[in-house]
């Protein structure tokens, strides 16, 4: 098949982002050899759209290519161009302008009349040839209708189409579209509102930008309809563990963004497990809303018992919490050190214990998950104690390796 940069199903190009661009960096001889010249034409679509964004390596398995990207030199995201590149077919075209221009001076019309102008006033004044039947004008009609640009009313027992033109007035929302379409998990959308003006805004830059999130935005947006919805979702879901995707059916019940790196999952009551579950949003290749579940509110009840002590995303099988407790010591000159803490202590508590000393307290579902977290404040802890004994056997453990490392400091806090 010749090789071209429209897409029909942007799953595909979203696993080859992940797989060879993002994650795996995969040359193309590590590729399924029976998939090369797919490899290579999905290789070529990406570099259409990406190309100042793209750079290689060699070493010995071939050249290998990624996305490079300094958030400081770009006002949009770049992987937004995938969404913009769908395929279409000529009668999609065809049909776009003959139905679009017939509606135009905001007449009312059935289908049957839009399938009879289109006989009568362009194809048989036009040199072309296609064969346009009913059910074809009315799939593309209610795909229209889905996507707001046509209405319809009931008029007896036929129903009547018009053209919705917009009306709305951008021009007084166009830096918040750009702030949008950068810092919101959904951007995406206000991409597409940039594309209606001439200039947008350029002038947005950020330290900490998570382009390759956009990548899941087809997923966000169902996931978030299945919530406000309250309906099941089935999901396939990748993991490297099972090298192939795995079903299930799942009441979605909250979305959460990791303030560290912005990896975001999705909480979930897991029917099979019976319990609720967390998965990663970049590893859900598909959500496929189901029907409506009547027991919503006790699932979110569920979960919003359990999200009082997390502390990441790790849920313990068993129904239990740890108790972590932290020593810390701030001299007089660090305020910064205390506002950090009071930043990021999320459902712990702090109290003053006087002489320079403040103590963390936490009750989580697994203290395990603290430990890097924990360790940042290396130097200025002076006790640890948790329910948990792997815990603090890590923790004490860290410091036994740094001192084989680099010796012991007198002077220093545990």
């Amino acid at each position: 098949m010749a090789y071209s940069e429209l897409v029909k199903d942007f799953k595909r190009i979203r696993d080859y982002l992940r797989e060879f661009f993002v994650y795996g960096f995969k040359s193309r001889a590590e590729y399924d050899v029976k998939s090369v010249r797919g490899y290579d034409n999905e290789r070529r679509r990406i570099e259409s759209w990406l190309g100042d964004f793209m750079s290689f390596h060699r070493d010995t398995s071939g050249k290998n290519a990624f996305i490079s990207v300094d958030s400081r030199a770009i006002p949009q995201n770049p992987l937004y161009k995938a969404f913009k590149a769908k395929t279409f077919t000529a009668i999609d075209v065809t049909l776009h302008f003959f139905v679009l221009d017939i509606l135009a001076e905001n007449e009312k019309l059935s289908l049957r009349e839009i399938l009879e102008r289109i006989a009568d006033d362009y194809i048989s004044s036009l040199d072309i040839s296609i064969t346009l039947d009913e059910s074809t004008l009315r799939k593309k009609l209610k795909e229209y209708e889905n996507l707001g640009l046509v209405s319809s009313e009931k008029s007896g027992r036929q129903l009547l189409y018009r053209r919705t033109d917009d009306q709305i007035d951008l021009s007084g929302w166009k830096d918040a579209a750009a702030f949008f379409s950068e810092a919101d998990p959904l951007g995406v959308i206000g991409s597409y509102l940039l594309d209606k003006f001439e200039s947008p805004p350029d002038y947005f830059r950020f330290k900490h930008h998570y382009v390759l999130h956009a990548m899941e935005s087809e997923i966000l947006y169902g996931l978030l309809e299945a919530i406000g919805e309250k309906r099941r979702v089935e999901l396939k879901v990748f993991t490297a563990r099972r090298g192939k995707p795995s079903s299930h059916t799942v009441v979605p019940l909250k979305i959460y963004v990791s303030t560290q790196n912005a990896r975001r999952y999705l909480s979930a009551y897991n029917y099979r497990f019976k319990t609720i579950i967390f998965y990663r949003l970049d590893s859900i290749k598909e959500a496929v809303l189901k029907e409506p579940e009547p027991e919503f509110e006790k699932y979110r009840d569920k979960a919003e018992s359990i999200g009082q002590n997390l502390w990441g995303v790790a849920i313990p099988t068993r129904e239990s919490v740890e108790h972590i407790e932290i020593d810390i010591r701030i001299e007089d000159d660090e305020e910064f050190i205390l506002r950090r803490l009071e930043r990021e202590k999320r459902a712990g508590k702090i109290t003053p214990l006087g002489d320079q000393l403040y103590r963390f307290t936490a009750v989580v579902c697994c203290a395990t998950e603290m430990l890097p977290w924990i360790r940042t404040f290396i130097g200025r802890i002076s006790s640890l104690r948790c329910d948990n004994r792997y815990v603090e056997e890590i923790f004490f453990e860290d410091l036994r390796a740094m001192e084989r490392i680099y010796g012991v400091n007198e002077d220093a806090v545990l």
